[in-house]
């Protein structure tokens, strides 16, 4: 008999941008939209896509891949916007995010995870929480909290009451 092991699981939820694999704590995960309308925001940054309607409450939307220095993709039928809670200096606020495609929700255990690789002094990735290991696949595991720096959540925030 196999004997049940103590390891504690943690579920993340996994998309793609561009070829690689990411993934957010599925406890951060409210859901998965198809791609609404988005109402771009005048003189926001590139990454800023826009704000969307959520069942009466506006969200801001954000491209990932160009928050991450990669460049726009075009609409797909996967593309799709995961909205996500994030902390904002200790308040809760809700933004969607951009995704090429959602894969699934994956467990995975303590020993598959990395810590985020050093890139040098110069490099900030403190969004990186760290580096999943799956069979033969590495997955970017993302602290949406750390994504957005201060100010550009404050930013966000502003775009939603100002919509």
């Amino acid at each position: 008999m196999a004997q049940a092991s103590n390891q504690e699981f943690t579920q993340f939820l996994t998309f793609r941008l561009e070829d690689e694999l990411f993934a957010l704590d599925i406890e951060k995960v409210r859901e998965v939209l198809d791609f609404p309308s988005i109402t771009k925001v005048p003189q926001t940054p590139d990454y800023l896509c826009g704000v969307i309607n959520l069942r009466g409450s506006v969200v801001p939307v954000v491209d990932l891949r160009l928050k991450f220095g990669k460049t726009g993709a075009e609409q797909t039928l996967n593309s799709c916007i995961i909205i996500v809670e994030v902390e904002l200096d200790g308040e809760k606020t809700v933004m969607g995010a951009v995704a090429d495609a959602v894969q699934e929700v994956l467990d995975l255990a303590p020993d598959q995870i990395e810590p985020a690789p050093r890139l040098g002094t110069k490099l900030n990735i403190d969004f990186i929480r760290g580096i999943g290991k799956q069979a033969d696949q590495f997955i970017i595991l993302l602290d949406i909290d750390r994504v957005f720096a201060f100010s550009e959540l404050e930013m966000l925030q502003d775009c939603s009451l100002a919509a």
